[in-house]
């Protein structure tokens, strides 16, 4: 399925997908999933089908991943900018507020929207997303990737990915492939940016219902980020997928679909 773009406010084209597999004769409500740094939004193919049949799925991929526009270096990247994509796509949608599944860096930019426009957020599904990337080692990887290449420096570090021997060698070739068509110096400057911010100290800005699916044997930072979540988020319920690394959505997908609609069927009822 290709892709459907809109034009964001500043002229950058946005790509989006949307699969709708619920019944034509009742409302269906709008089930946004965002993806993480490097990825794009085929990453969840694999979550669609469990989803789509109850909700509208739609999945859009951050600015300069996958189909949409790479942005020229200046204006520099901002989360500003991030969340106000999301926001003009649900207007370009005629969508009110959705339910949101943040994977990672999709999860700083969907926590972001819940602090700053709480309406537009009914609720928040956070897998592996910690309240931003400056109480990490992310930062060390930018020199790495800029001397061996991202395609080098995920397949040296893999591991932190992944349970290898627990997923298909096809996933994580396809993982590396895939994540090797970025811009690289964009993603320098994505992750760069989020190696730059802590909101840990506005979390209890996030009023909807929120779900946070914390890889037990986290890797990128520690396991511990996830305890100020817990504690500030007002409304939230804590997941641990024990001794698993970051890309439990990849690792693990019809874990985190079962984890998702028991959330959404839990805190609103079975979907109309």
């Amino acid at each position: 399925m290709a892709a459907t773009t809109f034009t964001a406010s500043d002229g950058n084209k946005i790509a989006y997908y949307i699969d709708d597999h619920t019944d034509p004769w009742k409302p269906a409500a709008t089930l946004l999933l965002l993806h993480a740094a490097m990825g794009h939004s085929r990453r969840f193919y694999s979550w669609v089908p469990g989803l789509s049949r109850h909700y509208r799925v739609v999945r859009m991929d951050l600015r300069g991943h996958g189909d949409s526009d790479v942005p020229p270096e200046t204006p520099a990247l901002t989360m500003d900018r991030l969340v106000a994509d999301v926001a003009e796509l649900l207007d370009h949608l005629d969508c009110k507020a959705a339910h949101i599944v943040g994977n990672s860096a999709g999860g700083y930019v969907a926590q972001n929207l819940a602090m700053k426009s709480p309406d537009r957020v009914s609720s928040l599904m956070l897998f592996g997303s910690t309240p931003g990337l400056k109480n990490s080692q992310a930062a060390t990887w930018l020199p790495r990737v800029a001397k061996e290449g991202l395609r080098n420096f995920l397949a040296d570090t893999i591991s932190d990915r992944f349970p290898i021997g627990k997923v298909p060698d096809g996933l994580v070739t396809w993982f590396l492939d895939e994540a090797a068509k970025n811009d690289t110096a964009y993603i320098g400057r994505f992750i760069g940016l989020m190696t730059t911010l802590d909101w840990s100290d506005r979390l209890d800005g996030i009023k909807c219902p929120t779900l946070i699916v914390m890889p037990g044997g986290e890797t990128v930072g520690s396991i511990k980020n996830y305890d100020v979540m817990i504690e500030r988020i007002p409304d939230s319920q804590a997941i641990a997928y024990e001794h698993m690394p970051h890309n439990i959505c990849d690792a693990a997908p019809d874990r985190c679909v079962a984890d998702v609609l028991s959330f959404l069927r839990w805190r609103f009822g079975a979907p109309a």
